[in-house]
């Protein structure tokens, strides 16, 4: 590669001439000018299908056509390109995309072997001369011969004549066409590509006694496919698409820097498949290199439920314990239901949800996320924010007995802590494995499947409860 000193001093002189292309038919060039519409639907896992329309002016029989401003990472070979106003009318014959861009090294590398016009300055009287030169290397600076003489490192600025064919200043997809219908065609270009990505991000606010939130939810969509989509037609897909990663080559991703938020109505959801699609009710740009935020939903008093769990850890009850562990963390959950009765009832795509509640001078401070999944409508989103401050436990085993080689019994005391100025329930799930039957318990349990019990203990303020329990296990 060059030195990004030396490349200041490459001049490219493009001599403006007709592109020939196969069997001397002259190329014809479509540039986003000529964009009717455009409509892209992005999907989750780097994906999206792009709809190009453009008006093109063809002749009859052979054209070839250079579609500017498509995807830098475009998959050719999903490329697609019909008649709209006269169907069937056109016979894709051959296409090839060019992604190798034009810059000053690029041209350089093109032209090894040929020769260029090397133009030098008189420092004393700013006369200009020029002359000859064969490029004979551009790799880590450049040689060329001159004459007779060989000279490395660049002596002057260089004059092209041309810019080879098969390098261009944007992404181009060529495509050789035999057109049957009539000049003037509207076409769609249809491709699948990478470079464009979404994903859900939720803001939810507890209110002050916890038992509500208002939600609102915002699409992040970024952009870093090599092309810009103006007024597009924008909809998103949430779901797992099953993808076979070819082994192609990529242009080079570039990094998104600008950041934009539109907000607006929520988006019109729907069915599609075994997916949910989401339509924004009206156009958008996707700029290059954009990360943008469009709206979701927004809803307030949505009915929360926040819970404390302390859950223990998958022991082996043929073993004598003791002391098991103390100050032991007790997480803290928010959930809430997914449906119309709860002022929500649409499909969420999963995404980051961050929760907040407001102090006691009114500023809403930051108190947990969670990553939540795909979550249809009439389910429960269920957040876990972190671990209570003021609330803690200790467990241990009071009495061991194995009774045989595969039956033990043992017995436990879970003394949980509060240090709130307010009562607490605090929900108690023990996971036991093999054949397992409570024989005394303090407080009556509920097992949820065949390898969890679960207590709910209430813990008064500023004190402390036990829950105390016999269990007789077989292996």
């Amino acid at each position: 590669m060059l030195k990004s000193g030396f490349m200041l001093f490459i001049l490219t002189t493009i001599i403006p001439m007709p592109i020939l292309a196969a069997d001397n038919v002259v190329e014809l060039r479509s540039t986003f000018e000529d964009q009717q519409s455009v409509a892209v639907t992005i999907y989750n896992h780097d994906l999206a299908l792009v709809k190009d329309v453009r008006n093109i002016k063809l002749s009859t029989g052979l054209n070839v056509v250079a579609l500017r401003d498509v995807s830098a990472q475009i998959r050719p070979e999903t490329a697609l390109l019909r008649s709209i106003n006269v169907p069937g009318s056109l016979t894709l014959l051959e296409q090839n995309f060019d992604y190798d861009l034009l810059t000053p090294s690029k041209m350089l590398e093109k032209f090894v072997g040929k020769t260029v016009t090397i133009i030098k300055t008189n420092p004393a009287t700013g006369a200009e001369t020029a002359e000859k030169a064969t490029v004979l290397s551009a790799n880590n600076g450049v040689v060329l011969k001159i004459g007779n003489r060989i000279e490395t490192g660049l002596p002057g600025r260089i004059v092209y004549d041309d810019v080879p064919n098969n390098l261009r200043d944007r992404p181009t997809l060529i495509t050789q066409v035999n057109n049957n219908g009539k000049e003037n065609q509207t076409v769609e270009l249809s491709y699948l590509t990478g470079g464009l990505g979404w994903k859900a991000d939720y803001v939810a606010e507890l209110n002050a006694k916890e038992d509500s939130l208002a939600l609102s939810g915002w699409i992040t969509l970024s952009n870093m496919s090599g092309a810009s989509y103006q007024n597009a037609k924008l909809q998103l897909v949430a779901g797992d698409i099953n993808q076979v990663q070819p082994n192609r080559p990529m242009a080079k991703m570039m990094r998104g820097d600008v950041m934009m938020a539109e907000a607006a109505a929520p988006m019109i959801e729907e069915g599609l498949l075994e997916y949910h699609l989401y339509r924004l009710e009206r156009p958008t740009t996707i700029a290059e290199n954009q990360i943008k935020q469009v709206a979701l939903l927004s809803e307030a008093d949505i009915p929360a439920r926040k819970s404390l769990l302390l859950r223990g850890a998958d022991d082996d009850y043929s073993h004598p314990y003791g002391e098991i562990s103390s100050k032991l963390k007790v997480d803290v959950f928010v959930e809430f239901d997914n449906k119309q009765a709860a002022k929500l009832g649409m499909p969420l795509p999963k995404g980051m949800m961050r929760v907040y509640k407001k102090d006691s001078q009114g500023n809403a401070q930051f108190v947990g996320e969670d990553a939540i999944d795909h979550t249809p409508k009439n389910e429960v989103v269920r957040l876990k924010l972190g671990s209570a401050f003021d609330v803690t436990a200790d467990k241990k085993q009071t009495d061991f007995q194995k009774v045989s080689d595969s039956e033990y019994k043992s017995a436990f005391q879970i003394t949980l802590n509060n240090a709130k100025k307010e009562a607490v329930t605090v929900v108690v799930q023990e996971p036991i494995r093999g054949d397992w039957q409570i024989l005394s318990e303090n407080a009556k349990h509920t097992k949820l499947n065949s390898q969890l019990a679960q207590w709910e203990i209430k813990v008064p303020a500023e004190g402390e409860a036990k829950l105390t329990y016999r269990i007789m296990v077989k292996y």
